[in-house]
């Protein structure tokens, strides 16, 4: 049990609200396991999995008013009712509905337990869309009929708003909501992170009335007022739990502390062959600050693609190294890390600094040297890819650990990398995803976090330009001329193959239909994620040795590497990308001295999708991108692809939510600093929420 107590007693009526589903009345095995599948398990679990939608009951209308098309709510008397097959064997269930201003004829369609639940002359609400009559003329007639019940039936109430959950096929509407209605009659003091006096304050209603009122609300005001409850609920034990995650890492961890900047610091700045951006500036400046505190740096630093943020990881690795500390740079590709290490090995090579790197397709002689060389110190600085984490790598005294393009690592392989120091080392996390500031709060609450917003000077923005596929061969042609011109060039496609479920061009078919057509006398090569490792890592060095002149991809080239002669891209089937993922590919090029072009083509005419993608043309800064893709697209699951671990939310949503967002994180830090408020139930009521699947926070 996570609680002391989870028997919640009413009215003499005993429920464990960890009880599983399966043995609640007209649930058994079968509706278990397919309830299981959506995450209910135990009945806390099926009172908080939240409507999707409601259908407003409401307002009744007069049938006289109706029109085709329509979605309407309206009550009568049951004239008659009739039941007959089609020439095509279906059996169609009718009846009129009246009330005072005209009748309707009602239709079900292969329903026949309908004429069982109706009896003529009784009062029935009707929720329904109008259409026409088959065979009637023109008259008017509910053609799918939403709900219906009776008016009649002695003390039955009628729900103003009908919960609609997402169920699989097994489990009726009508029982889910019977059953969270049975469930919610019977509990009281339903386990919440919330202290009384926190609740007063923020004029927010107990746990139980507000589940209550979510389901099955009465008003709209009512609806509103529960959900206020229930999102800063859940808003507040996400922002408690990062803060207690943090905390444990402060508290439990014995950190280094580095000493003002010297000599091998300066040195660096003055090989710089640029000088840092204001924004870049500032954010070296927060990282020294941590670097020399006695509490562990964990510093998130998101920047625009190109933005400058391998310099200042360069910098903070030279600031350990100056300390006696070793530093450690983990990236996602072996390619990338090999072309860190010849960056870091360019610049550093007058501070006598020794730089070493570690990747999986080192020979067996070369990696055991490797190993060696980390674990005697003789490396001062280790540039690597996931062979960083196995166990086998031991360091000799591990300072500051540096991960590039976060969001490809687990929190656990971060965390291992961190376990190979003997203090807690320092922790720098770079991505090049802008994330809004809301979306940092929630996905980042435990980390300090660093932005860079601003491109360093003399890099050129891509011209972006939005084209539909008729388009084509003068978009080829121009990208065969300056592939004549000695430029290089991306088409990035959404699908590796053909596909008979998904209608979209795929990079096979792209590349076989280039490579023997328009550019025939090209180098073209073909890059996808279902090719092996090295083949992946060969084709990618090829490109950028400018063997390869031509690349078609997939979105594996979203993490790519510096290619500055690559100057087009053109990106097939641009409507089945996010704006924020168009972003980055769009950042593959641009990073030369060539003025670079990005193609996007779709023939997608819908409104939203047109409006969507006019964005890229217009807006080159990868935050206000981020912000609008989200406010189109909305949040999904975007926390577990960006910080895995962390549980996507049930209720809130961070956009529209952001000012509630914003009072649950000061109420969680006020409570989190009075020493006197005990942590314990809203670590607890967490566990119950998310079971384990939070981070890894621990029992308390």
């Amino acid at each position: 049990m996570l609680f002391h107590t989870t028997q919640i007693i009413r009215q003499g009526i005993q429920m464990d609200i960890e009880k599983n589903i399966q043995y609640l009345k007209g649930v058994g095995p079968k509706k278990a396991y397919a309830l299981g599948r959506l995450g209910i398990k135990n009945i806390y679990d099926l009172i908080t999995y939240y409507p999707k939608r409601y259908n407003d009951q409401s307002e009744i209308e007069n049938i006289s008013s109706v029109k085709a098309d329509e979605v309407v709510n309206i009550s009568g008397r049951i004239l008659n009712i009739q039941e007959r097959a089609s020439r095509q064997g279906m059996k169609i269930t009718t009846a009129i509905l009246a009330d005072d201003t005209g009748s309707i004829q009602l239709v079900w369609f292969n329903q026949p337990f309908v004429k069982k639940t109706i009896k003529i002359n009784e009062h029935l609400f009707v929720q329904g869309k109008i259409g026409y009559a088959y065979g009637g003329y023109g008259q008017l007639a509910v053609k799918q009929v939403i709900s219906y019940f009776s008016l009649d039936t002695a003390g039955k109430k009628r729900n103003k708003f009908l919960p609609v959950y997402l169920l699989p096929e097994i489990i009726k509407p009508k029982f889910f909501r019977e059953l969270i209605q049975r469930v919610l009659e019977k509990i009281d003091n339903i386990p919440c992170a919330l202290a009384e006096p926190l609740r007063k304050k923020n004029q927010l209603l107990a746990k139980e009335d507000a589940l209550r009122a979510i389901h099955f609300p009465a008003s709209r005001n009512q609806l509103a007022t529960a959900r206020k409850m229930l999102i800063f609920e859940e808003l507040f034990m996400i922002q408690c739990g990062l803060i207690y995650i943090r905390r444990l890492n402060d508290k439990n961890k014995h950190s280094i502390r580095c000493l003002g900047n010297n000599k091998l610091v300066r040195q660096l700045q003055q090989k710089l062959p640029f000088q840092l951006t204001n924004d870049q500036s500032r954010a070296w400046k927060e990282i020294c600050h941590d670097m020399e505190s006695a509490i562990p740096m964990q510093r998130l630093l998101q920047g625009d693609v190109g933005s400058g943020k391998t310099v200042i990881a360069m910098l903070a690795l030279v600031k350990a190294v100056e300390n006696g500390y070793q530093g450690t740079l983990m990236a996602p590709t072996e390619i990338l890390a090999r072309q860190h290490f010849n960056i870091f090995c360019t610049i550093l090579q007058n501070l006598n600094i020794k730089t070493g790197i570690l990747v999986g397709s080192l020979p067996a002689k070369a990696h055991k040297n490797a190993l060696e060389k980390i674990a005697n110190g003789q490396w001062q600085i280790v540039i690597g890819t996931h062979a960083l984490i196995q166990d086998k790598v031991k360091f000799f005294n591990l300072g500051l650990v540096v991960t590039d393009e976060q969001h490809r690592f687990g929190i656990a392989q971060r965390a291992n990398l961190e376990t190979k120091a003997k203090c807690t080392p320092d922790v720098l996390i770079m991505t090049a995803t802008p994330i809004p500031r809301t979306m940092t709060l929630t996905v980042y609450g435990d980390l300090d976090v660093s932005s860079l917003k601003h491109l360093p000077p003399g890099r050129k923005p891509v011209r972006t330009f939005l084209r539909t596929r008729t388009a084509r061969p003068k978009i080829y042609k121009f990208l065969h001329d300056k592939i004549d011109e000695g430029r290089q060039a991306y088409v990035v496609c959404p699908l590796i193959e053909l596909s008979d479920d998904i209608n979209a061009i795929s990079a096979e078919a792209v590349f076989k239909e280039l490579s023997s057509g328009i550019f025939k006398d090209v180098n073209c090569a073909l890059l996808h994620g279902k090719l092996p490792s090295r083949e992946k890592e060969k084709i990618m060095q090829d490109f950028l040795d400018n063997k390869i002149q031509l690349l078609i991809a997939t979105t594996v080239i979203e993490v790519g590497i510096n290619v500055p002669n690559a100057s087009i891209m053109v990106i097939e089937g641009a409507d089945r990308f996010g704006l924020a993922q168009l972003h980055q590919l769009r950042g593959r090029i641009g990073r030369g001295q060539y003025r670079s072009y990005c193609i996007l083509l779709s023939d997608n005419k819908n409104d939203k999708s047109r409006q969507r993608l006019s964005l890229m043309e217009k807006i080159s800064d990868g935050f206000q991108l981020a912000e609008e893709d989200l406010l189109l697209r909305g949040p999904g699951q975007f926390f577990g692809s960006m910080q895995h671990g962390l549980p996507d939310l049930k209720i809130a949503n961070v956009l529209s939510d952001a000012a509630i967002l914003l009072d649950a994180r000061k109420a969680a830090e006020e409570w989190c600093n009075n020493k006197s408020n005990d942590m314990n139930s809203i670590i607890q009521t967490i566990k119950l929420q998310y079971k384990n699947n939070f981070f890894k926070i621990t029992d308390v």
